[in-house]
């Protein structure tokens, strides 16, 4: 069973940066037709796709408003995903999730940041404060 468990989470002031990090087990198959991304949630709003990368190639995609300020990577040899966070907003606060999506829409998926991937880590909280 395929598991993701997302770190790095906390409080920061306007301006500051956070690294966010997750960790992905379980997966039997191939690594490299995979998505994994980061979508954030806050109350009274829909989930938000944030970043997406194609696990295989590294391909990125980013939410038009994280763009330049937040990168997307993954690490092949650990099986993690990080999103560095820079330039951080009050609006960047909330709930941060991991997710992975392989079926056969994964590449549509990774490139639109739907937020219908299949599975899913239990979040971590990001505060921005101005």
């Amino acid at each position: 069973q395929v598991r993701l468990t997302e770190s790095g989470g906390g409080s920061v002031a306007a301006g500051g940066s956070l690294t966010l990090s997750c960790a992905a087990s379980g997966y039997t198959g191939s690594d490299y037709n995979v998505c994994m991304g980061w979508f954030r949630e806050v109350p009274g709003k829909e989930r938000e796709g944030v970043a997406s990368v194609w696990y295989g190639s590294g391909g990125q995609f980013y939410a038009d408003s994280v763009k330049g300020r937040f990168f997307i990577n993954r690490d092949l040899v650990k099986k993690q995903i990080y999103l560095q966070m820079n330039s951080l907003k009050p609006e960047d606060t909330g709930m941060y999730y991991c997710a992975a999506e392989s079926g056969p829409d994964a590449w549509r998926y990774c490139h639109s940041l739907t937020p219908t991937f299949f599975t899913w880590g239990q979040g971590t909280r990001v505060t921005v404060s101005s």
